[in-house]
């Protein structure tokens, strides 16, 4: 394994002292920067997809008592960070497509970015959904433009805008700069904390792995996630042979591009929360789950009966992956977030360019995020294998910045190489789903004996009924 890899080596500290030797099975391709930034975007992805294909070779050893190879490669990893820009189509003459983007979600990218403050600071307004791009923009008194936006939050000060906002349950943030998170009370909160928390927070007999197939062969993971991170992690998951069930209702609002790039490998059926007929199903399928995934902010599930504690409860033995902005801890842990935000208040924007902030070229945090999340729930699979318990995985948007933010910063004589066609083309496959024929990015990661792969294609939502497959 590439020890130089940035933050490598504290992704592995994080399996103890007594994990099986598969670390120094684990191979990292290098390649030059895909994307132009002082942040080492590619390669801290890598890093972060290097630890999750340690843990799966810490199960396969676990499995079988044969240790396996694996190889990520740096330049695959950046392709992974804009994978839905890499997702096409093929249409009725027979030629793949990149899918359009929507008029709406083209106006949100543009409203969704640092704006100047009346007292000289920059404010980042999150409007990337339609239900909560119309309150805010009825707290700015603004409408669709960027000159409206630009004038309406020239006429506040940041920080009571930031805290107008988050009174409303609505998302944004002060870009701050990285010493300046620190200092505040949440990044003092999440920095005494590791970048993913793995919480053993019941007792329960020891649960080993199947004997057969690949490494999560027989573990049910119930996705309750949207919009990148969550699904990344399930997504990573079900790449080594996990049974994912992800759970929506029709009414929740979802990115079509993003539900087609994020749902390769899982099922999909439809639950509605505040049907008691419903609840009840879920619940049914919890108890014969073995990792529960959410992304909503601390204390949503538990007032539903549907806590870490009360699912430990529920069901001894249970993973249950939180995937929040904030985090669980500290005063803005209940505040909603989005992979813009996280950016602005933890200094990315600020060391994107610190005269103009700006994002990054992709979501990273996002990506990162997500996983990390994958990471978490394979050490939590592997302790409950070994000395049983229940356990609650944590990670965070916010969390996932200061970990790139912690990463030493790219030289300027490090070349850059976009994707090139024919490069894009060597890192995708072809699927038949529900959506039509799509081409899309296949796994990063590659094994020498069990191969990542997705053994079901992207599926519609709401398409199966609420059972585990046998």
């Amino acid at each position: 394994m590439n020890d130089e890899l940035p933050g490598l080596s504290e992704l592995l500290a994080l399996r103890g002292n007594n994990a099986p030797d598969a670390a120094a099975a684990v191979k990292v391709e290098p390649g030059d920067a895909v994307y132009s930034s002082s942040y080492r975007l590619e390669e801290t992805l890598a890093a972060a997809i290097a630890a999750v294909s340690t843990a799966v070779c810490d199960i396969w050893q676990l499995k079988t008592g044969r240790q396996q190879s694996a190889t990520v490669s740096v330049r695959a990893a950046g392709a992974a960070l804009d994978s839905y820009n890499y997702l096409q189509r093929r249409d009725e003459r027979g030629h793949f497509e990149t899918l359009p983007i929507s008029d709406a979600a083209r106006v949100a990218y543009q409203l969704t970015r640092p704006f100047r403050t009346r007292d000289q600071r920059w404010y980042l307004p999150h409007f990337g959904m339609l239900h909560l791009k119309k309150r805010m923009q009825q707290i700015l008194q603004c409408d669709d433009s960027v000159e409206s936006v630009a004038a309406a939050i020239a006429n506040r000060d940041a920080d009571e805008l930031e805290r107008a906002v988050a009174k409303e349950g609505l998302c944004g943030g002060v870009v701050r700069s990285v010493d300046e998170w620190l200092a505040s009370v949440q990044g003092r909160a999440l920095a005494t904390r590791p970048v993913i928390e793995v919480e053993k927070i019941g007792d329960s007999d020891p649960e080993p792995f199947s004997a057969g197939g690949p490494a999560l062969h027989g573990i049910r993971i119930l996705d309750l996630t949207r919009i990148l991170a969550g699904p990344v992690a399930a997504r990573t998951c079900a790449e080594h042979g996990a049974d994912v069930l992800m759970v929506s209702a029709r009414h929740t609002p979802q990115i079509k591009n993003f539900v087609m790039d994020l749902s390769h490998g899982k099922r999909s059926t439809w639950l509605d929360l505040n049907d008691g007929d419903d609840v009840s199903a879920l619940r049914s399928l919890i108890t014969q789950s073995d990792v529960f995934s959410q992304g909503y902010r601390p204390g949503v599930f538990a007032r539903q009966g549907l806590g870490p504690a009360q699912l430990a409860a529920m069901r001894p033995g249970i993973v249950y992956l939180s995937t929040s902005c904030f985090g669980q801890h500290g005063p803005w842990s209940m505040q909603a977030g989005w992979e813009q935000v996280a950016q602005a208040v933890t200094g990315v924007c600020d060391r994107v360019d610190s005269v103009h902030p700006a994002l990054l070229p992709v979501n990273v945090c996002d990506f990162l995020t997500g996983y990390l999340g994958a990471y978490g729930v394979l050490l939590a699979l592997l302790r409950r294998a070994q000395e049983g318990g229940s356990y609650h995985v944590n990670v965070s948007l916010c969390q996932s910045a200061m970990f790139l933010n912690r990463q030493p910063p790219r030289s300027y004589d490090q070349p850059v190489t976009a994707l090139a066609k024919d490069e894009i083309a060597s890192l995708q496959m072809v699927s038949s789903t529900d959506y039509g024929v799509l081409k899309h990015l296949a796994p990063v990661a590659q094994f020498s004996e069990t191969p990542a792969l997705w053994r079901r294609p992207t599926t519609a939502l709401g398409a199966h009924p609420p059972q585990w497959l046998e």
